[in-house]
């Protein structure tokens, strides 16, 4: 039987100070809303939970370059489907893992503070993993997978596979690195080494990059959401 046509977008609920504690990180608004709107338009059912049913959005990602256009409308609109879903999102211990074909892991730099021990999350992403479904993520998404195993070896799922994610090189760049490490997360270069996975990027720290490992289906930074997204239609489609 295949999975079900629904996806679960995961939401970081943490928030920090970043940017010479001048700015706030939290969820990157558009990291949700670009795969939202392709699973949509591929008529795909989509929920967004976070662990505590909460976010913050983040201040980098409502900045122009990130956040323009019908995106922008739709994230003005407090009425629209995506802001009624993200503003009324369950806790992650509230939902059902078995009606998910699809777990996204949205990101932000707020979840590299969350997402290693969001465990309700984990669950959702390990069910989905466990019964043929695809886990995806975007960023910093993969700091989900510290702890998301396939339920029938227990091994992490990324263990063997291939995964991008963003870079230790932009994060340098970004001059944030000396808070980053105040807050003794793991970065996603860190999360792929310890679990035994291997680690890939595009030559650009922004560049639009993803990369397709059978049902592990990971993008590089946020420019890369939507194309992510899309890969996850693709292969979905051929489960």
């Amino acid at each position: 039987m295949s999975p079900p046509r629904r996806a679960l977008i995961a939401v970081t609920s943490a928030h920090a100070k970043l940017f010479q504690a001048k700015e706030t990180t939290g969820l990157f608004i558009s990291e949700a809303l670009h795969p939202f709107k392709v699973f949509r338009d591929a008529g795909f059912e989509v929920d967004l939970s976070s662990e505590t049913g909460t976010y913050v959005p983040d201040w980098l990602s409502q900045q122009p370059d990130f956040l323009n256009g019908e995106t922008l409308a739709i994230w003005n609109d407090v009425n629209s489907e995506f802001r009624r879903k993200l503003d009324n999102m369950p806790k992650a211990a509230e939902l059902d893992a078995t009606k998910y074909g699809v777990f996204y892991a949205s990101a932000g730099h707020a979840a590299l503070i969350d997402y290693p021990t969001a465990v309700d999350l984990q669950k959702v992403a390990s069910h989905v993993w466990t019964t043929g479904g695809i886990v995806a993520s975007v960023c910093h998404g993969p700091a989900i997978f510290v702890n998301v195993v396939d339920l029938k070896s227990g091994e992490p799922i990324i263990k063997g596979r291939t995964i991008t994610g963003f870079t230790s090189e932009a994060e340098e760049t970004m001059g944030i690195m000396p808070e980053l490490k105040s807050w003794k997360s793991p970065l996603v270069e860190d999360v792929a080494k310890a679990l035994g996975a291997t680690y890939k990027r595009a030559p650009g720290i922004w560049d639009d990059f993803h990369i397709v490992d059978g049902r592990l289906i990971t993008g590089q930074n946020p420019a890369s959401a939507a194309s992510t997204a899309r890969a996850v239609v693709a292969a979905f489609d051929k489960l």
